[in-house]
């Protein structure tokens, strides 16, 4: 039987492009938890928050299992791997210091100067 294929890049992003799903995310990275006790901090319904849900099962990043009468949430991080791999191609470039930059550009315009 072969392995379900990986969940599209586009996916993942998606997914992790809402706040809401982020911060499901981050709750479940210390244990598993029921669709209950997630939805518990958020100021939405239920419907709500099983949508979120839904939409980070499609990419992959959690799975569901009924336990008992119990549905249970689980962060699925291998499934981040793909997507940490392609943004860790853009960390060879360094991050722009825009406080330096910013100095760098007032004492250009101070020293040059000024055509009227």
């Amino acid at each position: 039987m072969d392995s379900p294929a990986p969940p599209s890049l586009d996916l993942v992003f998606m997914a992790l492009a809402d706040p809401t799903r982020r911060a499901i995310l981050a709750m479940l990275l210390e244990d598993d938890m029921a669709v209950t006790d997630v939805a518990e901090p958020f100021a939405m319904s239920l419907a709500a928050i099983s949508k979120h849900l839904g939409i980070l099962a499609a990419a992959g990043l959690i799975s569901q299992e009924k336990r008992g009468r119990v549905k249970w949430c689980k962060l699925e991080p291998d499934n981040l791997r793909e997507a940490s791999i392609w943004m860790q191609a853009f960390g060879q470039f360094e991050a722009v210091n825009l406080d330096a930059f910013e100095r760098f550009l007032a004492q250009e315009l101070e020293s040059t100067p000024s055509e009227a």
